[in-house]
């Protein structure tokens, strides 16, 4: 079992990041730009998370979650999806998500894709 580790899509509002680094600076949060993904297209980043066991986290509720969805009709599955409406709080969002490192395992999220914050 692993421990999660999220990846920010480029959208993402870096404030989350910051948050989530700040309150658990032990949680591993990378960014696509971070990664050299800035370029990456949404199902390039869903196919790189998956490959790589990292934990999507995305504000596009509409063309990454269905590029997701389709990945997962196709039988690829992804590792995880963590979808976060505009509207959210940064400092909620990021307690979330340390929730989610804390007391889950990186493999309890595959193939699911969830709405923050719960």
């Amino acid at each position: 079992m692993s421990t999660p580790r999220f990846l920010a899509d480029e959208d993402l509002r870096h404030r989350i990041v910051k948050a989530a680094r700040r309150l658990e600076p032990s949680l591993e949060f990378a960014t696509a730009v971070e990664l050299g993904l800035s370029r990456a297209t949404d199902p390039e980043l869903l196919e790189f998370a998956a490959k790589n066991n990292w934990l999507l986290v995305s504000h596009d509720v509409n063309t990454m979650k269905a590029f997701a969805e389709q990945r997962l009709a196709s039988g690829q599955g992804i590792a995880g999806l963590f979808m976060v409406p505009q509207n959210k709080a940064s400092r909620s969002v990021a307690e979330c998500l340390i929730l989610i490192w804390a007391t889950s395992s990186a493999e309890e999220w595959k193939d699911r894709i969830v709405y923050l914050p719960f």
